[in-house]
C-alpha cells in the first residue's frame, strides 16, 4: 500500500502544483503551439518517470532501434494496465498523443494536460466520432506527431497478456492514409503493477518490444484491408517470446 499512497500524493501534488503552469502553457500555445507542446511533453515525461520510479517499476526495451526517429509513427500496442502509458510515452522520440476514451476527456485537470501533449479522445458508440477521431489522427501523423493506440479498444482482463482481443481495423486507416509506419508494441507484465492486485502497486519487471515497422502499401493486397489482424499476429509472437523472459 505505500507505492500506492506515495504515487497518489505525487500525482496529486504535481497536479496542483503546475496549475499555475497550465496558464502559462496556455497563453504560450495562443502564439507559439509549438513550443507549448514541446514544454507539455518534457513536462510530463518528467512526471511520468518519477511515477514509474516510485512503483519501482523495471522495464527491458528490446528494438528501440526500430522505431523511426525522423519521421511520425503509429504505435499500435496492447493494453493491460494504465501503467502502459507511462512506460510508452517516457520513449517516444518524437511529440505523440495517444487515442483514449472520451470519459477520460471530461476529469478537470487531467482533460488539459492530455489536450496539450496532443491525445485524441472519442466515443466508442459514436461512428461519425470515431471517423473524425481518424481524420485528426491523420492530419497529426501528417503534421510529424506521432499517434498510439491500443487498437484492443479496453483494457484486456485475461488472466495473462495472451490471447489479445480482437484489433479494430479502422483505427489502422491512420497509418494508412497518412503512408506513416506502424510500429507493433509489445508490452508485458504491466497488469501486475496495480490492476491484477488493486490497490496494491508492487515492483514488476516489465518488457517492452518494439517490432520492425510495417508500411501498409507494402503488405500483400490481400492483406491492406486487415493490416490490425496482421499486426496482431506479430505482437503476439513477441509476446509469446517475451513472457519466458520475465
Amino acid at each position: 500500500m505505500i507505492r500506492f499512497v506515495l504515487s497518489l500524493l505525487i500525482a496529486a501534488i504535481y497536479l496542483i502544483l503546475t496549475l499555475p503552469v497550465l496558464l502559462i502553457l496556455w497563453l504560450i500555445g495562443k502564439y507559439r503551439p509549438g513550443l507549448r507542446d514541446r514544454a507539455a511533453r518534457a513536462m510530463i515525461r518528467w512526471i511520468f518517470r518519477v511515477l514509474l520510479a516510485a512503483a519501482g517499476v523495471k522495464v527491458t526495451v528490446i528494438g528501440a532501434e526500430r522505431v523511426p526517429t525522423d519521421t511520425a509513427v503509429f504505435y499500435a500496442g496492447n493494453h493491460r494496465s494504465i501503467y502502459d502509458i507511462l512506460i510508452t510515452y517516457v520513449r517516444c522520440p518524437r511529440i505523440c498523443g495517444y487515442v483514449a476514451k472520451k470519459e477520460l476527456g471530461n476529469i478537470p485537470l487531467f482533460s488539459t494536460w492530455a489536450k496539450y501533449i496532443n491525445c485524441l479522445f472519442f466515443d466508442r458508440n459514436n461512428l461519425k466520432e470515431g471517423m473524425k477521431m481518424i481524420l485528426e489522427g491523420t492530419a497529426m501523423l501528417k503534421e510529424g506527431k506521432s499517434v498510439f493506440i491500443f487498437p484492443e479498444g479496453t483494457r484486456n482482463k485475461n488472466s495473462s497478456d495472451l490471447p489479445l482481443l480482437p484489433f479494430h481495423e479502422g483505427s489502422f486507416r491512420m497509418a494508412w492514409k497518412s503512408g506513416c509506419p506502424i510500429i507493433p508494441t509489445a508490452i508485458c507484465n504491466t497488469i501486475n503493477i496495480w490492476e491484477g492486485h488493486f490497490p496494491k502497486v508492487r515492483p514488476v519487471h516489465v518488457i517492452l518490444e518494439y517490432g520492425e515497422p510495417v508500411y501498409i502499401d507494402q503488405l500483400d493486397p490481400s492483406l491492406r484491408k486487415h493490416a490490425g489482424a496482421y499486426v496482431q499476429k506479430l505482437m503476439e509472437a513477441m509476446i509469446e517470446k517475451n513472457e519466458k523472459l520475465l
